[in-house]
Formats: structure tokens, C-alpha cells, sequence
């Protein structure tokens, strides 16, 4: 089962983040019925042996787990749900897993019981807040490998100098691209 990630490894120097990886096995796999409680049950003994084998060969290697209430999650499908730039985001295996919480929330517990160990912990970041989320994970992830704060040159906005005597030429001249945006989001004004 692991053979289709060893390929994306990272070598001597790398960072590869996966998202999911092979813990889809212990979620929607188990969750779905895309694996027999055989195979689940065989990747939760060996996962542990191979994270193991991968620290060994030098592997940094870190897990999080993105949390988010059952109400959140709801609320941000519909909000894709209702945004025509999003929606195309939203899956049937999504929209199935609304009917599926507890057993998903199930499987996560039983993952990180199996799979939570000294060498190889689970992070768990509360997600309420995406972009908060992101920041902590990255904040965290620093704070646990060799890295040195790099010191960033402040910039500052140079004043813009006096307009001389150019003017925008007329907007009819022109020939616009039509503003389909807006037909999707309904604000006229989005381009203007």
C-alpha cells in the first residue's frame, strides 16, 4: 500500500507536505468501504513501522491534523455551495461525507490511537479559523526543525511622483474584456 507515496518522498533537503497521504487508508477509504477492515486493520500495524523506517533514514517527518467542528464544516460547504466561483470545489464524496461525521470522527480516533507515537505525534490544529490554522501549523512546524528566523528588510511604499500631464484615454476607446465575474457574483461594480 505505502509503494505509491515512496516516490514522493522528499530527498536530502526537500520538504514535501502531503495532505491526507496515506492516512486516507484509516478515513475515507475505511469510511467509503474502498478497503476491507483486512486492509485497514494491516495499515494500522504497519504504518507506525514505516514512519518509523522513515525517521530513521533521516526523515523530519510531522502530522497534523486540521480540526473543524461538525457545524464549521457545514457552513463552509454551504458557502461553497452558494459561491459560483467555489462550487466547483465540492465533490460528491463531500457531500456524502455530511451523512458520514460520526463514522469519519470514528475513524479518526481509531487512527490516532494507532498511529499517535513518540517518534511520529499527531499534531491537532483547531481550524475554525482558516487562515489562523495555517499560521499556527506553519509556526509550529518551524518551531520543531533546524531553522533560524530570517530577517526581512522592511519595504516601504515610495511616493508616486507628480502626475505630469498623461491622461487615461477614454474607456470606449478601448475593448474591454465583458466582466463575467460579476454575472456570477452579482456586483456590477466588481470591475470598476
Amino acid at each position: 500500500y505505502f509503494q505509491r507515496y515512496i516516490e514522493h518522498l522528499p530527498s536530502r533537503g526537500e520538504i514535501v507536505l502531503f495532505d491526507r497521504s496515506w492516512y486516507n487508508r484509516a478515513g475515507v477509504e475505511r469510511v467509503m468501504g474502498f478497503c476491507t477492515p483486512q486492509e485497514e486493520a494491516l495499515f494500522l500495524r504497519q504504518c507506525p513501522i514505516f514512519e518509523q523506517m522513515l525517521i530513521d533514514d533521516g526523515i523530519l517527518l510531522r502530522k497534523y491534523w486540521f480540526s473543524v467542528s461538525e457545524d464549521e464544516q457545514l457552513r463552509r460547504f454551504k458557502s461553497r455551495m452558494n459561491d459560483p466561483l467555489r462550487y466547483w470545489k465540492l465533490s460528491p464524496m463531500d457531500l456524502e461525507s455530511i451523512y458520514r461525521w460520526e463514522d469519519y470522527s470514528r475513524a479518526k480516533d481509531d487512527m490516532m490511537v494507532h498511529t499517535d507515537t513518540p517518534a511520529s505525534p499527531w499534531f491537532v490544529v483547531e481550524s475554525a479559523i482558516k487562515k489562523n490554522a495555517r499560521l499556527n501549523m506553519i509556526s509550529h512546524l518551524l518551531s520543531t526543525i533546524p531553522y533560524h528566523e530570517v530577517e526581512i528588510e522592511k519595504v516601504e511604499l515610495p511616493k508616486r511622483p507628480q502626475v505630469g500631464n498623461y491622461r487615461r484615454p477614454p474607456r470606449d476607446l478601448a475593448t474591454y474584456v465583458p466582466d463575467f465575474a460579476a454575472t456570477l457574483t452579482g456586483d456590477p461594480e466588481a470591475n470598476t
